[in-house]
């Protein structure tokens, strides 16, 4: 099976986006202006998507954990394509995937091309559709919303298909 996993980080200050609003009331966003932020990884195949929800960046554990949970869920050979970022290099993942007999392959997405992986729609998706000019409280509940917008996307084939459909891969 091959999968495309990308990383992302979402943080309690909204993206902003176009809206709707009476004449002569321009919509404002309040939001909290902190430094705090979850990191999504995300792993896709054609017909789905499988992700995880961190506080903070996401490291090399986090890493071998989802690749770990991805082994689990697939029991299949997987081809692992993704982008040249550090935790994807690291030790610690390269450790892994050779203590398990070639059940993983990983290759690397050229780094002037993040368009061929379609996780980065998910993302685009994600910020500028399912979670526009939403500005959370905590983050908490920040990482609620995030779980319950991708869990709607996994269930939502035409979001998949389009994602692929951008990355025009085929």
């Amino acid at each position: 099976m091959i999968l495309f996993i990308d990383e992302s980080g979402l943080s309690q200050r909204p993206t902003r986006v176009r809206t709707w609003a009476p004449k002569g009331h321009t919509p404002t966003v309040q939001f909290h202006f902190n430094w705090d932020h979850l990191s999504v990884i995300a792993g896709m195949h054609l017909h789905g998507v499988s992700f995880r929800v961190h506080e903070g960046a996401i490291k090399k554990e986090q890493v071998v954990e989802f690749l770990k949970a991805l082994k689990a869920q697939y029991r299949q050979p997987l081809l692992i394509l993704w982008d040249g970022a550090r935790p994807h290099h690291s030790r610690l993942v390269r450790e892994y995937v050779e203590s398990i007999n070639g059940h993983i392959d990983i290759h690397f997405l050229p780094p002037y091309a993040p368009e061929l992986n379609p996780v980065e729609y998910l993302w685009a998706w994600l910020k500028r559709h399912a979670m526009a000019n939403f500005c959370p409280d905590t983050l908490d509940e920040l990482k609620h919303t995030a779980r319950a917008k991708l869990k709607s996307g996994q269930r939502r084939r035409a979001i998949i298909a389009s994602c692929w459909a951008q990355a025009e891969l085929f």
